[in-house]
């Protein structure tokens, strides 16, 4: 016996039971588990069950246009009154009287000449010095201020009298308004990307010019390869302006056969007079269809928009 009164092997035990209650789980919530059901469940709403709630309510909100959508687009009945029960009757009769590429084919033209004609634009702003540079790339910013509908008469004038000459481009062709939408989205799109040709570091021209690189070797395999993230974006952003443009396309073009998608949908609902009474079906299928598109160029390049709506942020 020691003088304290204790036996040595005591101590040892006293440790291994301090040890093995340190070990063990403490219930979560201050002894949750040691509730009787009816407060546990209480005790998970109030912690993260509302936010479920919240997420459902929410999820259901944002779904229920889309169902209803696609309800009536697969609808025999183009009325709004006889939408109501969703998925009542479907037929596909809308989706093949709709069947027209020519809105896809506008917009990937338009986005691919965009993008290519606004990074060729960029590269003197970004890495030549000239006189009157930054007045120039001020001004192109400024130019895009003023809205579209501003110079739809102008627009309409000079594309009537450019078709008596060159019928190709002249109203109520789809390049004629390819050539109008190229315009309108340079001066933008080549301001975005001079920032982002900026973000790129000198130090590489510099180094390809020892070489023996000239401007457009340094432009088609330096600049544009590390700056394809930011093109991708600016790719995308002129696809789905084009896609859903309306006032220019109403003016362009003029012929009831060539209408881009978001004019014609809204001739199918316009042409009886009674929106009541409008063929809805048909413009919901148009809706559909002309989601579809949109989210396949999405899904295939996100994650290309990803980077290149971080790029230049940190460096």
């Amino acid at each position: 016996m020691s003088s304290t009164g204790v036996e040595p092997g005591q101590f040892q035990a006293t440790e291994v039971a301090l040890q093995a209650s340190a070990k063990e789980p403490v219930p979560r919530g201050g002894g949750t588990s040691q509730r009787p059901p009816a407060q546990r469940v209480a005790h998970w709403f109030t912690d993260v069950g509302w936010r479920h709630l919240v997420g459902v309510l929410m999820l259901a909100v944002v779904l229920m246009p889309l169902v209803y959508v696609l309800s009536a687009s697969l609808a025999t009945s183009g009325t709004l009154t006889g939408s109501n029960q969703l998925f009542r009757s479907i037929s596909l009769d809308n989706y093949v009287a709709l069947l027209d590429g020519s809105t896809v084919w506008v917009a990937g033209i338009t986005a691919i000449a965009a993008t290519a004609i606004s990074a060729l634009a960029a590269y003197p702003f970004a890495r030549m010095r000239f006189r009157f540079r930054r007045l120039g790339l001020i001004s192109l910013v400024i130019l895009q201020m003023f809205p579209a509908i501003l110079v739809v008469v102008a627009i309409f004038t000079l594309l009537n009298w450019a078709g008596q000459y060159f019928p190709a481009i002249g109203l109520g062709t789809h390049a004629g308004l390819i050539l109008v939408y190229l315009g309108g989205a340079l001066g933008v799109f080549t301001y975005i990307i001079v920032g982002n040709f900026n973000a790129v570091p000198r130090e590489l021209d510099e180094a390809a010019r020892i070489d023996g690189a000239g401007h457009a070797r340094i432009f088609f395999r330096i600049i544009l390869p590390l700056s394809a993230p930011m093109l991708i974006v600016v790719g995308m952003l002129s696809f789905l302006f084009t896609f859903g443009e309306f006032a220019l396309a109403s003016v362009v073009l003029v012929e009831p056969e060539i209408k881009t998608v978001a004019v014609g949908l809204t001739g199918v609902v316009s042409a009886s007079g009674e929106m009541r009474n409008s063929n809805w079906g048909l413009f919901c299928a148009g809706a559909v269809l002309a989601a579809v598109p949109v989210l396949v160029v999405f899904f295939i390049l996100q994650r290309w928009i990803v980077g290149g709506l971080t790029s230049g942020s940190v460096k």
